[in-house]
C-alpha cells in the first residue's frame, strides 16, 4: 500500500535522505527527444536554477544532485536545528519569498498589528517554520514550478511527473557516501559523459570547478566536505566530515567498475581524477592533515557515559572509546 512521504523521514533515524522523480509517461524533462527531434536541453538548468533558491530559503542541505534527461537526483540534509533556530521575522521573510503571505502577515512586518492580531501572526509563523525543514514541501515547491513551466512550454496540461517523489532514508554515513557516489556517476552509467567532473548539472562538476577555482553561475549552494577551506570547519557543516579528496578518488574508483546493468563506465586508460583536475596531491594532503581529537566531555565506564547522556539531554557522548574499564 502507498504510504505519505511524511511516514518515511524520521529525523530521530537520520536527517539524510535521496530523492528521485521521474517524468509521466515518455515526456523529457531535458535532453533531446529522439523521436520528435524537439531539443529540451534548457530545461536542465531550470531544475538548478530552482534548487539555488530553495536551498537559500529552506533549512534543507543539498549534498549531491544529478538532471538526467526524464529524472533527477537529489542527496539532501534537512537541518531542523537551523529552522529553529530562525526568529520570527527571518521565518516570514524566507517563506514570503515563494508566496505572497497574508496581509496580516505583511501588516506585521511593517509593525501595524495590534496584540490580538499578533497571535494569529504567531500561528501562521510556526507553521511556516514546520514547513521550511519539511522534505515534501520543498519537493512540492521544486515539482509544481518544473512542472507549470514545461506544461506551459509544451501548450498542454495535466501530470508532468510520474508519480509522487521516491524517498530514500540514508541511515549512516556509509549509505550517505555510496548514495552521493551513485548520484555523481548517473551520467557516466548513462554514457551521457566520459567522466563525473565533465558530466554538466551534476554535483560533481559543480565540486571539481570549484577545486580548479572556477566560478560556477546560478547553481546551488552544496553543503561542503572537509577540503583546504573548511579544515575547520564544525562537523554538523559539512558532509558526515568525509574528505572532499577521498570522495573524489570513491567516485573515481567506482565509476571505473563495469556493471552488467550499466552501459558506460570510467575507462580504465582514463588518467586518475587528481591528474584530471590538476590537483597536486602532496599540497592537498598538507591541508589534510587530521585535527586535533577534542577532549572528551566525560570519562567513565559505558553505563556512566549512557547515564550521563541521558541526564544532561544528549543521545550519545564523545569518547567512547576511551572507555574506563
Amino acid at each position: 500500500m502507498t504510504r505519505a512521504r511524511y511516514t518515511q523521514v524520521s529525523l530521530d533515524s537520520t536527517s539524510y535522505y535521496h530523492c528521485i522523480c521521474r517524468c509521466v509517461r515518455r515526456a523529457f524533462l531535458c535532453g533531446k527527444d529522439h523521436y520528435s527531434g524537439q531539443d529540451y536541453e534548457h530545461r536542465r538548468q531550470w531544475v538548478v536554477d530552482r534548487l539555488a533558491v530553495l536551498v537559500e530559503v529552506f533549512a534543507i542541505d543539498l549534498c549531491a544532485y544529478a538532471v538526467m534527461s526524464n529524472h533527477y537526483h537529489l542527496v539532501v540534509r534537512i537541518n531542523q536545528q537551523q529552522a529553529l533556530g530562525w526568529s520570527d521575522r527571518e521565518v516570514a521573510e524566507r517563506w514570503m519569498q515563494l508566496f505572497s503571505g497574508p496581509l496580516i502577515v505583511k501588516r506585521w512586518l511593517k509593525g501595524e498589528t495590534k496584540a490580538a492580531e499578533d497571535l494569529k501572526v504567531q500561528e501562521i509563523v510556526d507553521t511556516w517554520r514546520e514547513r521550511l525543514h519539511d522534505l515534501g514541501w520543498f519537493m512540492k515547491c521544486l515539482n509544481e514550478h518544473l512542472a507549470r513551466k514545461a506544461n506551459e512550454e509544451d501548450c498542454c496540461k495535466g501530470r508532468f511527473w510520474e508519480s509522487r517523489y521516491k524517498c530514500q532514508a540514508l541511515l549512516d554515513e556509509k549509505a550517505v557516501l555510496q548514495c552521493m557516489a551513485y548520484v555523481d556517476l548517473n551520467p557516466v552509467r548513462a554514457r551521457m559523459a566520459d567522466t563525473p567532473e565533465n558530466a554538466d548539472y551534476t554535483s560533481m562538476k559543480q565540486r571539481s570547478e570549484k577545486i580548479q577555482g572556477g566560478e560556477s553561475m546560478n547553481v546551488p549552494a552544496l553543503l561542503p566536505m572537509v577540503d583546504a577551506e573548511n579544515t575547520e570547519t564544525a562537523d554538523h557543516d559539512t558532509v558526515c566530515r568525509f574528505r572532499l579528496m577521498d570522495y573524489l578518488e570513491l567516485v573515481d574508483s567506482t565509476g571505473r567498475a563495469v556493471r552488467d546493468d550499466k552501459r558506460g563506465s570510467i575507462s580504465a586508460h582514463a588518467a586518475g581524477v587528481l591528474d584530471r583536475l590538476g590537483i597536486d596531491e602532496r599540497a592537498w594532503l598538507a591541508h589534510m592533515k587530521p585535527r586535533k581529537r577534542r577532549q572528551p566531555i566525560a570519562m567513565g565506564t559505558l553505563e556512566k557515559l549512557k547515564e550521563y547522556a541521558q541526564n544532561t539531554g544528549r543521545k550519545w557522548v564523545a569518547g567512547q572509546s576511551l572507555v574506563v574499564w
